[in-house]
């Protein structure tokens, strides 16, 4: 993919990481056809590569494994700690690995890493579709399909944590507040994780895009029950007991933005003529992010939520998730027991 068609997603994958889940049903609940297995293709540093045929998908899909030392000998009964990194709006299976080498971090040889792929702009939702349901139904391969296919044969245990690029952090953010109990630390760098703040932004996205927003979760008014549903803001009691960590920039240039860098693409609509954009800021996309992980940390402090957060100078791009990626580690592997029951 072409850096300047990358550039694009990295924008648009904000506008879009307001959409999550729509039924609250529980992660355990058994999809209507399910999953299996095409094929299972090991490669070098310890990654396996699966490509399922996912019912709730309605094609085949991408799983990435980064597998811990032992794995590939492992007892049926043997179960690992998971780190879940769920990807940006482009939804690429590969991103953890090639963008941030995560297969190259020494401190994730005793944990099952899972990459999980989406379809593009998947938004970490099954679609409402104007209450008709049916593909993408991208929570229910996450935690219908793949989760429990990964805990059946592959060694996944129930201890897990997870994190999340641009959408991606809105995924993780979202999945824990849905299904309290998944996941031990949730992590968002740049997850855009306030919805209803800005649902013209969403609009903004989509129709950019030629795509219907109302497909998602509908009207932000009509449908305003659905949006509520799956917005992080307005679930923060139900991340009481997950410990959960925001990090946004700002929208200006930063440290880790090479001179001369240029501004985000323009997403007609994106700007709000009631609170225009800072002069300076060359990001609008993390200027928003930056808006919303503020006032979802605000909220999950007052309710009690355990929280870290980290705010800073910069613009939505992968140096800057590398670098929290970096600080955020050993947290997000703090309550995971490094190694699998049984051995």
């Amino acid at each position: 993919m072409c850096e300047s068609r990358r550039s694009l997603l990295r924008v648009l994958v904000a506008l879009w990481s307001t959409v999550a889940l729509l039924a609250p049903t529980a992660p355990d609940a058994p999809a209507r056809e399910g999953i299996r297995v095409v094929d299972e293709h090991p490669a070098a540093n310890r990654i396996v590569d699966l490509t399922v045929h996912s019912s709730a998908l309605g094609r085949e899909a991408r799983v990435r494994l980064l597998t811990p030392d032992g794995w590939e000998k492992r007892g049926r009964h043997e179960r690992w700690p998971v780190l879940y990194l769920f990807v940006g709006g482009d939804g690429d299976h590969d991103t953890w690995t090639r963008e941030y080498q995560v297969h190259r971090e020494p401190s994730l040889r005793d944990t099952l890493v899972v990459m999980p792929e989406m379809p593009l702009y998947g938004f970490y939702s099954d679609w409402w579709n104007h209450g008709e349901g049916g593909p993408p139904a991208v929570e229910s391969f996450h935690l219908r399909e793949v989760l429990p296919l990964l805990e059946r044969g592959y060694g996944a245990g129930t201890r897990r944590a997870a994190a999340g690029e641009s959408q991606g952090g809105f995924g993780a953010l979202s999945y824990a507040a849905r299904h309290p109990g998944l996941f031990s630390t949730v992590a968002s760098y740049s997850g855009f994780v306030h919805p209803l703040q800005h649902p013209h932004a969403v609009r903004a996205g989509m129709t950019y895009l030629g795509l219907d927003w109302t497909a998602l979760w509908g009207d932000p008014v009509a449908q305003r029950a659905i949006w509520r549903a799956h917005d992080p803001f307005h679930l923060a009691e139900r991340l009481r007991g997950t410990r959960v960590h925001l990090s946004s920039g700002d929208g200006r240039a930063g440290a880790l933005d090479p001179p001369g860098t240029e501004p985000d693409p323009d997403i007609p609509g994106l700007e709000d003529p009631g609170a225009p954009f800072p002069h300076d800021v060359i990001s609008p996309t993390e200027f928003l992010m930056g808006e919303e992980s503020r006032t979802v940390a605000t909220r999950l402090a007052r309710v009690g939520v355990q929280l870290s957060t980290h705010f800073y100078t910069g613009t939505h791009s992968p140096p800057y998730w590398r670098r929290e990626l970096d600080r955020t580690l050993p947290m997000l592997l703090e309550t995971l027991n490094a190694r699998p029951s049984g051995r």
